[in-house]
């Protein structure tokens, strides 16, 4: 996790400079979110495809049998998670837009 107690406050500039910079970073954030969640699918279906090392349903003789494993639910939630800090972050972008415009 990255510490920013040391980084000196930003030098003072013109509103609209710095709601360009902090729609930037908003920006950069959604970015690494979507990333993320992007790695999160990729491993859950990687998992998903990869065969168990128990015994085969057919060699048992029933199709019954489930497998339930337990990373999927937390892939799942740290998804969830990553989807509900994109969407604020969206949001704040948003409401940074409409007090001017950070292009």
């Amino acid at each position: 996790m990255l510490n920013y107690a040391g980084t000196p406050p930003l030098v003072a500039m013109a509103e609209t400079d710095s709601r360009q910079l902090i729609a930037a970073e908003l920006r950069s954030l959604i970015a690494r979110i979507e990333i993320s969640m992007r790695l999160i699918d990729a491993a859950m279906t990687t998992k998903d495809m990869e065969p168990d090392d128990v015994t085969s349903s057919a060699d048992l003789g029933s199709s019954d049998i489930v497998v339930l494993d337990d990373v999927t639910p937390r892939f799942a939630t740290a998804s969830a998670a990553l989807n509900t800090c994109r969407a604020e972050l969206g949001h704040a972008l948003e409401k940074l837009s409409e007090s001017g415009n950070p292009a």
